[in-house]
């Protein structure tokens, strides 16, 4: 319990009414709850469907539950979508590709990203059939944050300070098969054949991320993790608004 509040204090802005105590060692087994703690975000996202959809048009409520999410997570993971989108627009090696992704303004190919990226998930939501929604409400913020430690498991930290190397010093082999058994399970439960296609997507998408920066940066930043989750996201809605031949 004390790990999974701990996965919440970091990954969304929810106030909490008591304090945590957190050792930096604390941070890495943490990240096996992220996919649970994605689940509680679909789970109010479910809950804010359930209550707006009766009286908007969905376009409207689609829009709405993406800028929940959006607020809930304090915006974090867009800010990494925008920091590391800016730092390939940037030319230079490896230091000014770290130091483009530091600097607290965006530039205008993050802001691009950002565009696109909100724009695309409101599509992809827009897209799920109407008999599938509260279960993608569910799964895809779950698909999101399992992404995250699947993206931080084995390896290597671009920079020595801060979040992201801390979380990837701290994770085990344990932790990342305890996230891969919630997301499998919550696929299973909710939608199996959807879940299935959604979950190797994310998996695809996330190993490809993670490959190329180790490449090119020599590992990962807190950035580009949260890189990860917002692309997982957007490739598991789409996934799970595909339509698949009979």
């Amino acid at each position: 319990m004390r790990l999974y509040l701990i996965a919440m204090q970091f990954l969304t802005i929810i106030p909490l009414p008591f304090d945590i105590r957190c050792q930096k060692e604390d941070l890495g087994r943490a990240s096996a709850c992220f996919p649970l703690v994605g689940l509680t975000l679909g789970g109010l996202l479910a809950g804010v469907y359930w209550l707006i959809n009766p009286w908007l048009e969905r376009p409207l409520t689609a829009a709405l539950l993406v800028t929940v999410l959006a607020a809930i997570t304090g915006a974090l993971h867009l800010d990494g979508l925008a920091d590391v989108c800016d730092g390939l627009a940037a030319r230079g090696g490896r230091e000014r590709f770290l130091a483009v992704m530091k600097d607290s303004n965006v530039g205008a190919v993050g802001a691009v990203a950002l565009v696109l990226g909100l724009l695309l998930k409101w599509q992809a939501l827009l897209a799920v059939p109407a008999g599938i929604t509260w279960q993608a409400l569910l799964l895809f913020p779950t698909l999101g944050r399992f992404s995250q430690v699947l993206a931080m498991a084995g390896s290597k930290h671009a920079r020595q300070d801060g979040l992201g190397a801390a979380f990837i010093q701290g994770m085990t082999a344990r932790h990342l098969l305890l996230a891969l058994g919630m997301t499998v399970a919550a696929c299973l439960a909710l939608l199996p054949f959807k879940g299935a296609i959604a979950l190797s997507a994310v998996f695809a998408v996330t190993l490809i991320v993670k490959g190329y920066f180790q490449n090119r940066l020599g590992g990962l930043t807190g950035d580009i993790i949260g890189c990860s989750c917002e692309l997982a996201e957007i490739v598991a809605l789409i996934a799970l608004s595909a339509r698949f031949p009979q």
